[in-house]
């Protein structure tokens, strides 16, 4: 593979789509968690924020191999059959985004004043409503959870080689390609791969510091 062949297109948007989709899985799910969790009080609480914070600054080996573990054909979501494959490493950079997104966002609720949500709720807003007024309050945190957790597993190799395996024209992705000529000791290729990935990260942050603009 040359950083121009035409073999590469398929390496780019094979990153783009694991990327993009294992980000909106924990957008989906960690935004809202981050805000109760924010916002809830609750014997257990600590042990639970405890938790994500570790989950947070988990190794992406670790991630691959207790993904590894449950996809193997002894482990018990064998039956997906997806080891080996890009959904596979969906699930495994979800598990790395979801602990950020939903760390991040429930550090920047809990930081808004007490007396706004006492205030939210003294007009008569239902627990969702608050929610909802405070996720607003939080927007541009909420965007800042969601560029961290994109840098963090865009760039990922090791969970990723774990469960795809780097299979040529089907779980190869930019990071493992950059791995693979490191290997071969093609140090140019590999600089110009990784020259990619720096590419796909700066047109994420312009693209987020525009709608940071009409956020604020």
């Amino acid at each position: 593979m040359r950083a121009f062949d035409p073999d590469l297109l398929p390496v780019v948007a094979l990153t783009l789509r694991v990327t993009v989709s294992a980000l909106v899985i924990a957008a989906v799910v960690g935004i809202p968690a981050g805000v109760w969790l924010g916002l809830a009080r609750f014997p257990g609480k600590r042990v639970l924020t405890a938790l994500v914070y570790t989950g947070m600054a988990l190794p992406p080996v670790v991630v691959g191999l207790l993904t590894y573990m449950l996809l193997s054909r002894s482990g018990p979501l064998a039956f997906l059959e997806w080891l080996f494959t890009p959904n596979a490493m969906i699930l495994a950079q979800t598990v790395m985004a979801l602990p950020l997104v939903a760390g991040l966002v429930m550090g920047a609720v809990a930081s808004v004043p007490h007396d706004l949500v006492l205030q939210v709720r003294s007009l008569g807003a239902t627990p969702w409503q608050v929610r909802w007024t405070i996720l607003r309050e939080v927007r541009v945190a909420v965007l800042f959870a969601l560029l961290v957790a994109f840098g963090r597993i865009v760039s990922e190799v090791g969970a990723a080689y774990m469960v795809g395996g780097n299979i040529q024209g089907y779980t190869r992705v930019l990071s493992t390609a950059v791995m693979m000529e490191t290997g071969k000791g093609d140090f140019g290729v590999a600089l110009a791969l990784g020259g990619w990935l720096m590419v796909l990260a700066l047109t994420v942050n312009l693209a987020a510091m525009r709608l940071q603009g009409r956020l604020a």
